[in-house]
């Protein structure tokens, strides 16, 4: 039993390792990939190509001056940023990154839970109290709305995302994350495709709006509210906030790679073409959440932020009936045509 609880902490100790360096390192292909579309160099200085850039941004964020506002709740405004970036890492440690040990002899997981699909929803939506707690415990109308308005828009745009997942139950019958890759959704039966790609659009749509992303990152629109949440949090808690937006954002790609893309298998004629190819499920894995990674950057250069009327009259009126009817739809189609 020390054993086994000694490799969970060492496994999840890694984990939150790797995620932290690739926080790092992501805001830096961020800013590059943005100059890039806006037609600009982005962060080139600071060492060869600019890879010591994340590395000067941690020092700047420790050394900096850490301001406490006089009126504010002191404990709870500390506590908050460390709440947000906990309940990041753990929703992580849920997601399988291939077959049981695949990893060197391990497991590539940090728990493989029978209720995997319902932990990992559990811990993302429990973010929220960081940003929340922040927001009020700043004492600022600012902070104060941009904490509101985030409370409103996760509860909203879950509806959206708890039946997008609906739909994937109802297809595999588990929750086991390990299990639904395995068996594969797209599999199973060709009349189930349109409401699981009705399902997709819903859950990377209710997703980005999770993770606070263009154009749903109204908890902290600066043209409103001066920075939201974030108003009064400067040196090392900022980061922290920042860390666990992104941490969310690496959960939300493994997440929706998972359910609707499978996760670590790759395409079955890949092997054909790359003997072998079959034996990287880490790395299929990490290739698809490359992808929508890469879509967050993407729809944060294009589009524009929304209203927030906009944001809630889209999330209820539209979204959750499109949601609703694709459970629905493949409610009936496993109920009287499978």
């Amino acid at each position: 039993m020390a054993e086994s609880l000694l490799t969970v902490f060492l496994k999840a100790l890694l984990l939150a390792v790797a995620l932290l360096g690739a926080f790092a390192y992501m805001t830096l292909i961020e800013r590059r990939i943005l100059g890039r579309m806006q037609h600009r160099i982005g962060p080139n200085r600071t060492g060869p190509f600019g890879l010591l850039q994340p590395i000067a941004d941690a020092l700047k964020s420790i050394f900096k001056q850490d301001i406490l506002p006089a009126r504010a709740d002191k404990f709870v405004f500390v506590l908050a940023p460390a709440i947000s970036i906990t309940f990041a890492l753990a929703a992580f440690g849920a997601i399988p990154g291939g077959p049981a040990g695949s990893l060197f002899g391990f497991d590539p997981w940090v728990v493989d839970l029978d209720i995997g699909l319902l932990y990992v929803l559990a811990a993302t939506s429990m973010g929220v109290y960081g940003i929340f707690l922040g927001g009020w415990a700043a004492n600022s109308k600012y902070a104060l709305l941009g904490s509101l308005r985030s409370a409103a828009q996760i509860i909203s745009y879950e509806l959206g995302l708890g039946l997008s997942v609906l739909t994937i139950i109802m297809i595999a019958g588990t929750l086991n994350l390990r299990e639904i890759v395995e068996i594969g959704v797209w599999s199973v039966s060709p009349w189930l495709w349109p409401g699981l790609a009705v399902a997709f659009v819903t859950f990377v749509i209710s997703g980005i709006a999770e993770v606070n992303r263009t154009p749903f990152d109204l908890p902290e629109a600066e043209q409103e509210i001066v920075a939201g949440y974030l108003t009064e949090y400067s040196s090392i808690k900022w980061a922290l906030f920042q860390m666990a937006e992104y941490v969310n954002m690496f959960t939300a790609a493994a997440f929706m790679s998972t359910l609707f893309l499978g996760g670590y298998k790759g395409p079955g004629f890949m092997n054909a073409l790359i003997p072998g190819s079959a034996d990287w499920p880490i790395v299929w894995l990490v290739a698809k959440m490359a992808i929508f990674m890469f879509l967050f950057i993407w729809l944060r250069a294009t589009l524009p932020r929304l209203r927030y009327d906009q944001l809630m009259r889209f999330g209820w009126i539209y979204l959750f009936e499109v949601a609703l009817g694709a459970a629905l739809l493949t409610g009936a189609v496993i109920a009287f045509v499978l």
